[in-house]
């Protein structure tokens, strides 16, 4: 769905703007706001949402649970970015359904297996992406002083409820 794929390249903008900004070494140093998450292990959990939905599109089953956790990702802010290009070309694909998997209790050895699609987990993705942008606000914030525009982390509607009530 176009309006989708629109959303999602306009948010991976904003943030490869906002990580060029970044030294390498703030873009891996743990913040205290974030509980000594860095904002490249943010990137990198966002990155591989999508990478993983894009594995389980060709299989049919979606499990973010077993995503790679590449570190490569959360320390080389030029791969991460590279792999934003990268998911944006892949993802312009025909809806089909799906199974999400997934394990919702800790210690709990069996997988739960849900009906979903592939447009529904791109807007799952999306807003994920938003949330972990709050927190990659909240973490730059404390070891940057790179400015973000005051739309970064935030999510669409909260902004058009916000211009409403300022008219």
């Amino acid at each position: 769905m176009e309006e989708l794929y629109s959303a999602i390249s306009n948010l991976f903008k904003e943030m490869s703007n906002s990580i060029n900004h970044l030294s390498d070494s703030e873009y891996r140093r743990p913040s205290n706001q974030l509980s000594q998450a860095s904002i490249g292990q943010h990137v990198r959990h966002i990155i591989e949402l999508f990478l993983e939905l894009n594995k389980g599109y060709a299989s049919g089953v979606v499990n973010y649970e077993k995503r790679k956790r590449d570190i490569e990702i959360e320390t080389n802010k030029t791969f991460a970015l590279q792999l934003f290009s990268e998911i944006l070309e892949k993802m312009d694909l025909p809806n089909k359904n799906l199974l999400l998997e997934a394990n919702y209790e800790w210690g709990q050895p069996k997988s739960i297996q849900l009906e979903t699609n592939y447009f529904r987990e791109i807007a799952y993705n999306l807003e994920h992406t938003v949330h972990h942008m709050a927190l990659i606000r909240i973490g730059i914030a404390e070891i940057s002083t790179v400015q973000l525009s005051k739309e970064f982390g935030v999510a669409a509607s909260t902004i058009q409820y916000r211009k409403a009530c300022a008219q």
